[in-house]
Formats: C-alpha cells, sequence, structure tokens
C-alpha cells in the first residue's frame, strides 16, 4: 500500500505543483501564478495526465489483486457467502464459510472479528507463531510423492498439461510413476543399445510429466510461509535418490554375471531404479487431491474436503476455500482458453516475466555444473588420479553432501529467501569450481587429488541449498493457475534439455579443453547467473497469488534498474558498515503486510 503520506503521481499539492514520482516522466509541470498554462506547459501537462492515468491503473489493478476481496463490507462478503453456499450445496457450513472469508477479506484484522471464537483465533495465530505446526497429511504428501532427458524436453514434459486437466495431480504422478517404473525394468532386461536407448526414450514419458507436477501439487497444497519448504521436498528427495544410486553402483559393482546373464551388474543397478517408483503408484491415492484443481473443476465441496485434511482447522479450510474460488473466477475473466494459452506466457507482460525467472533458473541449474558432478564425478576424479572403485566411494560422498545439505534450505528458503540464497550460493559456487578447475595443474598427485576433492565437495554444499532446490519451488509457484501448468512444463523442459546438452557435451569439453577448461567454462556460467539473478528474478517467498501477480506486475527493466541502484546501499550498509545509509523506497509497494493474504493454496502461483 502507499504511504498516505505521500503525495501520489496525480495528486496537487498546496502550492499547485504536480508531481509525478513512479518513474513514468521526470517532467513537473507547474501552474503560472495566474492559474493558465504556457501551450508548452498544456503539452507536457496533457502527457503528464495521460501517464498518470496509466499509473493510476496499474495502482489499482494491483492493489485490487492484493486481495480480491478488499473494498467490500461485512455484509457484502457475508451475502456472497450465503448465495455461493447454496449455490454449490454446502449450506450446512455456511456459518464456518461465513467466518473464513472475514478472515480472508482481513487478514491481518481476525483479532476483532467478533464472529471468532477464541480457539479459532488461537488457530490463526499459530499460523504464525507454530509455522511447522500442520497436519500429519500435508507433511505425508509433501513427503511422500518427491522421494531419457531429450524425450522430457521434447515430448513428456508437454504432456503435463492435458494429464492433469484429465486425471488431476494424484492421477497424473500414479500413470507417470507406473510408466517410470516399467522402462527402468525394461532397461535393465536389454541386450543391446538401441534397445537400451528406446527404453531410456520412453522413461522420458514419466519423468517429465511427474517433475513437473510434483512440485506444482506439493505449492497448491502447502502454506504460504513453509511453502518453498514442502516444495523443495521434491528436490531434496531427488538428491537423496542420486545418493542412493551412488551406494547401489557401489555395492553392485562387483557383483558377478550368474545364469548365462551377461552384465548382470549395470541390469541390477538401473531395474533398481522402479522400486521406488512401485512404492509411489502404491500409495498416491492416500494423499488428498489438490484442492485447487479440484475447485477448478467446479468440484468445491470436495476441495474443501481436501483443505480440511491438510489444515489445522475447518475455518481455515474454508478461509483457503472460499478466496481460492474467488480468485478463479478473476483468472477466468482474464484467461485465453485453448491452443493459445501457450502464447500468454510470452504475450501477457506478468507471465512473460514469471517465464523469464523461471527459465532463467531452470537453464542455469543446469549450466552450474552441478551435474556435471552428478553424471561424471567418477571420470573427473580418475582423472585427478583417483582408482576406480575410489572414484565411485568418491562420488558416493558427493551424492551424501548434496542430499545432507539440502536440509539447511528448509528452514531458509521461507526466512532468508529465494533470491537471497542464490545470490549468496552462485558466487561461492563460481569460486569452488575454479579452485576445482585449476587445482588439475597441481603436480604432486596427493595434493592435486585431494584439492580437487575438496573443490567438488565445497561446490556440492553451496549448491545443495541455493540452487538445488529454488528452481523447482520457484517455477511452481510464479504462474497463475490458468496457464500454471505451461509455464511449469515449459520450465522444466528447459531443465531436462539442457541436462541432455550437458550430459553430451561435457565427454567433448573434457577432450577440448582438458579438466582445466572443462570444469572452469561452468565456474564462468556462475559467474554469469549472479547478474541474471540480481536483475531479473524477483523474490517470491511468503507471498500469495496475488502479491506475486503485484511483484510480477513491475516491469523488467525497472526491477533492474531498481537492483542496480540497490548494490552501492548493500555495500555501504552490510560490507563498509555505514550507518544511516538512505535506503531505496519499496519496489512493491502492493505487498504491505496490511494486505498479505495468508490462504496457503493461494500462494501457489
Amino acid at each position: 500500500m502507499s504511504d498516505p503520506a505521500r503525495v501520489s503521481s496525480n495528486e496537487k499539492t498546496e502550492k499547485g505543483e504536480y508531481i509525478h514520482d513512479d518513474n513514468l516522466s521526470s517532467t513537473v509541470a507547474r501552474t503560472t501564478s495566474d492559474g493558465h498554462h504556457s501551450p508548452n506547459e498544456k503539452g507536457k501537462l496533457a502527457q503528464h495526465d495521460e501517464l498518470d492515468e496509466k499509473a493510476r491503473h496499474l495502482q489499482l489493478v494491483n492493489a485490487k489483486l492484493a486481495n480480491l476481496l478488499m473494498g467490500k463490507s461485512k455484509a457484502e462478503i457475508i451475502a456472497d457467502v450465503n448465495e455461493w453456499t447454496k449455490e454449490h450445496g454446502m449450506e450446512d457450513l455456511v456459518e464456518t464459510f461465513r467466518k473464513g472469508a472475514l478472515v480472508a477479506a482481513n487478514p491481518a484484522g481476525f483479532e476483532e472479528l467478533d464472529e471468532l471464537s477464541e480457539e479459532d483465533k488461537t488457530n490463526l495465530r499459530r499460523e504464525t507463531t507454530h509455522k511447522w505446526s500442520q497436519p500429519k497429511e500435508l507433511y505425508y504428501m509433501a513427503d511422500f510423492i518427491s522421494p531419457p532427458d531429450l524425450c522430457c524436453a521434447l515430448i513428456g514434459c508437454w504432456l503435463t498439461d492435458p494429464l492433469n486437466r484429465r486425471f488431476g495431480r494424484r492421477g497424473t504422478i500414479f500413470i507417470t510413476g507406473l510408466l517410470s517404473a516399467l522402462t527402468c525394468f525394461w532397461s535393465g532386461l536389454t541386450n543391446n543399445w538401441y534397445h537400451l536407448f528406446i527404453a531410456r526414450f520412453f522413461l522420458g514419458f514419466g519423468i517429465g510429466p511427474k517433475s513437473t507436477t510434483v512440485p506444482v501439487y506439493t505449492a497448491e497444497c502447502a502454506p504460504p510461509n513453509i511453502r518453498g519448504a514442502l516444495v523443495m521436498q521434491w528436490q531434496t528427495w531427488t538428491a537423496f535418490g542420486i545418493f542412493a544410486g551412488f551406494a547401489a553402483d557401489l555395492a553392485l559393482y562387483h557383483v558377478p554375471d550368474q545364469s548365462g546373464i551377461t552384465g548382470l551388474n549395470w541390469r541390477l543397478m538401473l531395474g533398481s531404479a522402479g522400486v521406488p517408483a512401485i512404492f509411489v503408484c502404491t500409495n498416491i491415492f492416500f494423499c488428498p487431491e489438490s484442492p485447487r484443481w479440484l475447485i477448478g473443476k467446479g468440484r468445491v465441496l470436495e476441495g474443501y474436503k481436501s483443505l480440511a485434511r491438510l489444515r489445522n482447522s475447518p475455518l481455515q479450510a474454508a478461509r483457503d476455500t472460499y478466496y481460492i474460488q474467488k480468485q478463479l473466477e478473476m483468472e477466468s475473466q482474464v484467461a485465453i482458453r485453448g491452443r493459445f494459452r501457450f502464447f500468454e506466457l510470452f504475450t501477457v507482460p506478468r507471465n512473460r516475466r514469471a517465464t523469464l525467472a523461471s527459465a532463467s533458473l531452470t537453464y542455469l541449474q543446469q549450466m552450474c555444473g552441478i551435474n556435471i558432478i552428478a553424471y561424471y564425478s567418477a571420470t573427473i576424479f580418475e582423472e585427478s588420479g583417483f582408482s576406480t572403485i575410489s572414484a565411485l566411494s568418491a562420488s558416493l560422498g558427493f551424492g551424501a553432501l548434496n542430499w545432507i545439505f539440502a536440509a539447511p534450505a528448509i528452514f531458509t528458503i521461507d526466512t532468508f529467501g529465494r533470491r537471497a540464497l542464490l545470490l549468496t550460493t552462485f558466487p561461492l559456487m563460481s569460486l569452488f569450481l575454479f579452485v576445482t578447475g585449476f587445482a588439475f595443474w597441481i603436480p604432486d598427485r596427493e595434493t592435486r587429488v585431494a584439492i580437487v576433492a575438496l573443490g567438488v565437495y565445497l561446490m556440492t554444499i553451496a549448491y545443495s541449498p541455493g540452487e538445488g532446490p529454488v528452481p523447482f519451488t520457484y517455477s511452481a509457484e510464479a504462474f497463475p493457475l490458468y496457464v500454471r501448468e505451461l509455464g511449469m512444463s515449459l520450465a522444466i523442459a528447459i531443465t531436462w534439455f539442457f541436462n541432455f546438452v550437458v550430459s553430451i557435451t561435457f565427454p567433448r569439453l573434457l577432450g577440448a579443453f582438458k579438466p582445466q577448461g572443462a570444469v572452469s567454462w561452468y565456474a564462468g556460467w556462475n559467474a554469469i547467473g549472479f547478474f541474471i539473478i540480481l536483475l531479473f528474478v524477483p523474490e517470491t517467498k511468503a507471498l500469495s497469488l496475488e502479491e506475486l501477480d503485484a511483484v510480477f506486475s513491475v516491469s523488467t527493466r525497472r526491477h533492474a534498474m531498481y537492483q542496480l541502484r540497490q548494490v552501492p546501499i548493500f555495500i555501504r550498509k552490510h560490507i563498509l558498515r555505514q550507518k544511516n545509509v538512505q535506503e531505496q523506497p519499496p519496489l512493491y509497494e502492493e505487498v504491505s503486510n496490511e494486505n498479505k493474504t495468508f490462504a496457503p493454496t493461494a500462494a501457489a502461483a
């Protein structure tokens, strides 16, 4: 909200000055002493009024997005709830929904609502004071569902939208999990390279939609104050899967061929990956369906029941259900149906900025160098002087660190923030990869091996709480519902495409540039990535969908210029420790504490 003490861009001061302070123009048009304007001044003032009109309109839109129920009286809200509950056959819940709607309209003022009991107010207070006190069902859902590249990028990810529309979040996860399991078993039974290629290609049909759907599903169920921590479980358990894969490689390395089966060790390695997928398939329907998906399908009562399993009280479930419905009604007014929805990722400014930020993060996740370690760590260690079995053991250490050091992000991603984690860890990743690359020039073998291993491990520690979990979390929350599956599909398609590019180009880089140049190439991308994030990736922590709409309504140029001006302020304040450093005004004035909504599923933008 704008400060009432500030003179807005369209207000006239006592001195007769029209002050425009919204970066739309640097002009200050002053009236003459007799109240008339010169022709030049009239032209400037006309242009000024036109710009002010645009600014007022943008301010109005963002204010509306900040809370869809702002400006409505209590009587209007109650009347709307009465009609809405009757329409959806929920008359027996009307009292709960009345209270929920009143809380959604003024989240920060619930203490003054006479309609709420002390128990209601206690539950609402605990959302802030005990944010980790959530129903077991919510944690079961987030942890349970989280534990080929070319096909993922070209085909698999783009199946997400039709699969989710037809089968829902749970149905999509079941279908793709089953396909993943079957193709893993198929891979272990192949007898030539092209059969293996086909099996791995079809694995992409499972991995692509699953890796797109799971973060979205979690984001749509999670409260905003712990949404990042829950969504990042996908990446955390992916890291655990990598660690388990290295452990399986090491455990099965010496398995001999038996009963005429050649290559039994690698067959078991490939086939064992299907076991966790079978476990997911047999348990996914014990989780509640996404309430946002149900409400979007007109199944409001089912959506409420789903939320009731994911919230601590019926009041919170009713509040979120009612607010989601209102949000979806507003989205339907601007949504373009059918085949043109994809182009809205680029033609609608709000969506385009979310696409730019999400695509940047998923691209940088592949170019930061982590996958050359995940896929070729054994090769890198062997190049530095490790034996084969020692290289596999060192790779197991990488997998363990990647999983263990993702844990700090559970507590920092929703407090320190997504953007802050990235800006802190990208320079460190660049530094540690340069150390790894330069270490290959060390002539002494033991020293070289130690420094290479140290550089790889430190790089992994820096990656795991930052660029590891953030891209999936960010992409799952950045887009409005009507293009969410498409936006997430695009982000994940970029992930898997460049995953494929990295996997096939690194051996050639290694041969052409040697380990020093190949590793340093990715170190350079981390340095570039810092500036991409600084300029083009806004913060999204603990914001609802409506607040994210306000964030992504700020132009890319304005955001970039603001962040550049923030750099010397940061240096003076936090590095030079100067006092009385003048701060810039907030970039997102519409997102204020008094207007923040705490409707958790609305937060999954």
